[in-house]
């Protein structure tokens, strides 16, 4: 299993430079997450760790060793694609077992291992189908499968579940999850843009913008002690609410930032007075949207048994304990309002 380290590494498309100047220490084991918006460079930069993609600057090592110049077949990785690619003339056994037949392995060693990745991935029954014959979660985990059974230093997922409908992709991210539990030293990097995605799987996350590493850290982390007002507004859900104008300037700052699940609502009194414009019912949570006097629109996410509707008056309190304050560059303002 393998450590990866990414430094200064830079990647550049003609005049346009689409990283800058990366510098990251993945450890063995570890589960990491690269997520930003798209055309951040997360993919370029999961591609080049590959071997997908050349690297214009800087260097890649794998377990300390130089990986800029080693062809993708002898870093000793594998990759799942967001288009599963698998060969759709082929049964699941052959998909999974393609790789390792080229690699000379013995017809007994192929045999254990594709039993072995069927059984933890629980697709012992379908080794016999072929691609069409499956469902898009079923491909997704005969991709994986195959991925196992070559036995990598470094998972790489390249935005896995965006192609599976909703309930997929909540069962999916489930079986990835549990599959880092049963690899515990093998090192898995991760893509998506989707942040409920990164904040459940890793370890540790790579929030990039604009080809600029932006924060690395526990996904409580980033969530209590965001780098930036980028990464405030990027974690979390529903996302932060962001309020300038007096509120702001109160506290020596340009943007007040508060999460919604951070304000608590009344009916009778409270730190600001509004009146609700649309609430939107999801069972556990209700998020109330309501307009404020002299600040402007807020969101609020409470109970979701909660008697509130459109039009109601209402008084809302932010926790001054979970506020932050960003000046002008975006950058954290030091303090936090009194309580």
């Amino acid at each position: 299993m393998a450590s990866v380290e990414l430094i200064n590494v830079s990647k550049s498309y003609g005049n346009v430079q689409v990283l800058r100047d990366i510098n990251l220490s993945l450890e063995q084991g570890e589960f990491v997450v690269f997520v930003g918006p798209s055309g951040c460079g997360k993919s370029t930069l999961l591609r080049m760790i590959a071997g997908l993609e050349d690297i214009t600057g800087g260097e890649l090592r794998i377990d300390g060793a130089p990986m800029n110049d080693v062809m993708p077949a002898r870093r000793g990785i594998a990759m799942v694609f967001q288009s599963y690619a698998l060969y759709p003339h082929m049964t699941v056994y052959e998909n999974m077992s393609f790789g390792l037949e080229q690699a000379k392995l013995s017809t007994p060693e192929i045999e254990a291992r594709v039993q072995a990745a069927a059984k933890m991935l629980q697709i012992e029954e379908l080794l016999g189908r072929k691609p069409r014959q499956l469902s898009g979660g079923q491909r997704q985990r005969v991709a994986i499968g195959r991925a196992i059974t070559r036995d990598p230093r470094v998972f790489l997922f390249d935005e896995p579940l965006s192609n599976l409908d909703a309930a997929l992709r909540v069962d999916t991210r489930l079986e990835i999850a549990a599959l880092g539990q049963r690899l515990p030293d093998t090192t898995m990097i991760y893509v998506t843009h989707d942040q409920v995605e990164a904040m459940t799987l890793a370890d540790r996350i790579v929030v990039l913008n604009g080809g600029n590493v932006e924060q690395v850290g526990t996904p409580m982390e980033l969530y209590s002690e965001p780098a930036s007002q980028f990464v405030a507004g990027f974690i979390g859900s529903p996302r932060m609410n962001f309020l300038s104008g007096a509120v702001a300037e109160a506290h020596g700052a340009v943007t007040y930032g508060i999460r919604p699940e951070h304000i608590a609502l009344s009916s009778d009194a409270g730190d600001w007075a509004g009146k609700v414009t649309l609430t939107e019912r999801l069972g556990s949570d209700t998020f109330v949207h309501a307009e404020v006097e002299g600040i402007g629109a807020v969101n609020v996410r409470i109970e979701g048994r909660a008697d509130v509707s459109a039009g109601q008056a209402v008084f809302l309190t932010p926790d001054a304990a979970s506020v932050h304050l960003f000046d002008a560059a975006g950058r954290p303002v030091a303090g936090r309002p009194d309580a």
